[in-house]
């Protein structure tokens, strides 16, 4: 099956679920392309024992698309940047501190309760997994989805204060959370370069300069090019060569950061901060500030579709049994709770130095959305684990994709309730 098809199938899909879902459903974009892409797969194993064709062509679409590839070095620096491009960072920068707590100290500590949590659990049901490899699932999945958390914000209304919380931490924690899983993949002997850009084996010592390395990298190569684009931005009143601009940038920069071996998402994100506050401020006149948004927002409203249609697809290529789905339904206990204590730790400890909304932890425990970086972090593991410890990498599929099922629909369906019933939205 060749590119164009592919992407035909894909934009054709998410076209006719956009257009379904608005006339019919009406339920937040991102969810309700999930829910019929979750149908339509399901559809397709059924009719697949009666039909072994359509089988085929269907598992043939999806074993044509690299997930791991597709997200992580193509679809997220888009995303990111059209993400970070309309957060105020005078609002980010109040909130700096509890941010930069939650997106660090919090997925390390969320990894560490979620893998040793899994680790017992899997004991139990008399399906044993690896320490190490709990703890690789852990740091995979404690990273809330910034694509996942911003296309349900929109619509909530929450207190400026929380959603500035929530929208920081999702766009910063996914590219820590992708460190702890490259320095984890390092310890456990199994960087295969699918995720990390070819880094090679890990050990303990080097974690903190692999850390160093990728996210303070990230953020002055973001710092750099989003500098240089605004200089080049100053000097044109074009908005054609503008868009131009940002595009060049973002997949330009996106690619010299995976050479570079620093975080391409936090150079992206703080990319996107620069040009979308400094840049819109100092550098665009009303006509590109006009037709910039439009084109960005199309961008992301676009590879958005795509994104929640391929994660409803991929299920075709999970192994449906009985002890790995019992799994992911444990495991969603446990990443709720770790997600619980990791944000409530860092929150007490702060309190007597700052004031926080009322009920923020039960809120940002239950907006911590998971998405398609944990499911591209887990299929980034076919090649390496895949081969040496194919029930741990089953698992640890199974685990994840019912995780982000679960956060997406579930979560992302009664975070609005939830906010209304503590009297915390104004819609």
């Amino acid at each position: 099956m060749s590119l164009f098809d592919i992407i035909a199938i894909l934009i054709t899909l998410a076209a006719v679920f956009s257009y379904l879902n608005y006339k019919l459903f009406r339920l937040p974009t991102t969810i309700g392309l999930m829910i019929l892409s979750l149908l339509l797969s399901l559809t397709l194993v059924i009719l697949g024992r009666q039909y072994s064709q359509l089988d085929q062509m269907a598992h043939e679409l999806i074993n044509s698309i690299d997930f791991n590839q597709t997200l992580m070095q193509g679809m997220l620096g888009f995303l990111l940047f059209a993400g970070a491009l309309h957060v105020n960072i005078n609002d980010l920068n109040k909130q700096k501190v509890v941010i930069g707590v939650l997106a660090t100290a919090g997925i390390v500590i969320n990894t560490f309760i979620t893998g040793t949590l899994t680790w017992w659990a899997l004991k139990l049901i008399n399906l044993p997994m690896d320490y190490q490899h709990c703890l690789i699932f852990g740091a995979l999945i404690s990273p809330t989805d910034p694509i996942a958390v911003l296309g349900i914000l929109k619509s909530l209304g929450a207190p400026k204060t929380l959603e500035t919380k929530i929208t920081g931490e999702s766009l910063f924690n996914d590219g820590v959370g992708v460190v702890v899983f490259l320095a984890l993949l390092g310890v456990a002997g199994l960087s295969g370069g699918d995720a990390s850009g070819g880094h090679g084996d890990t050990t303990a010592s080097q974690i903190a300069i692999l850390f160093a390395q990728e996210a303070i990298g990230g953020a002055a190569w973001g710092m750099l090019l989003g500098s240089v684009c605004y200089i080049l931005l100053r000097s044109v009143d074009n908005y054609q060569v503008e868009i131009l601009l940002s595009l060049a940038m973002v997949m330009g920069g996106y690619a010299a950061a995976g050479l570079m071996h620093v975080s391409g998402p936090i150079a992206m994100v703080i990319a996107g901060l620069f040009i979308g506050n400094h840049g819109r401020s100092f550098a665009m006149s009303d006509n590109t500030r006009h037709h910039l948004d439009m084109f960005w927002e199309l961008v992301d409203e676009i590879l958005n579709a795509v994104l929640f249609v391929l994660i409803g697809l991929e299920v075709l290529v999970l192994t449906l049994d009985a002890k790995y789905i019992l799994a992911g339904l444990i495991a969603i206990v446990i990443t709720l709770l770790a997600r619980f204590i990791a944000v409530g730790i860092p929150i007490l400890c702060m309190k007597p130095l700052r004031q926080f909304t009322p009920h923020a932890i039960k809120v940002l425990t239950w907006s911590g959305l998971r998405g398609g970086i944990s499911v591209a972090l887990a299929l980034s593991l076919r090649n390496t684990m895949g081969h040496t410890a194919p029930q741990s990498y089953q698992a640890i599929l199974m685990m994840t994709y019912i995780i982000v099922i679960f956060s997406i629909i579930g979560q992302g369906l009664t975070l609005g309730p939830l906010l209304r019933k503590l009297g915390l939205s104004t819609r």
